[in-house]
């Protein structure tokens, strides 16, 4: 797409668009951060577990991340990304699917320990997923 771009546009043209969004993106995607570092820390400071925030600065980082890899298409999915109202859909979305999941018997979580966190050494836990009524067993 970029090549296209290019050749419709101009070389010097496409790169410094792509150097611009990167700018933009970068200074976009610092202004959120520090706004959800606030956010974190605030949560933090009264007891409140900060998973929101987490997750919107993990958002946050992949939109950085999108914002400085060339292409049209990552920098429009990055900065929608940086768009507190976006991310809010894409969490809904993201929440949806994971109690699907879970409903459906297909999301797992296990808990384990490395040899060098578990002083004890003691073997990694199986599978902590509750079994449904009438599962036969995995």
């Amino acid at each position: 797409m970029l090549i296209e771009i290019g050749q419709r546009i101009g070389a010097l043209t496409t790169v410094g668009i792509i150097v611009v969004t990167g700018l933009v993106g970068a200074a976009l995607a610092r202004h959120q951060g520090m706004a959800t570092l606030a956010r974190l820390t605030a949560d933090l400071g009264e007891g409140r577990l900060p998973a929101e925030p987490l997750i919107d600065g993990v958002m946050i980082l992949l939109a950085g991340a999108m914002l400085i890899t060339p292409g049209l298409l990552t920098d429009l999915s990055g900065f929608l990304l940086l768009v507190p109202a976006c991310r809010r859909f894409v969490k809904r979305v993201l929440k949806r699917r994971f109690e699907r999941a879970v409903q459906a018997g297909t999301a797992r979580a296990s808990v384990g320990f490395d040899d060098a966190a578990d002083p004890a050494g003691s073997p990694p836990m199986k599978n902590v997923t509750p079994r449904r009524p009438n599962d036969p067993g995995r």
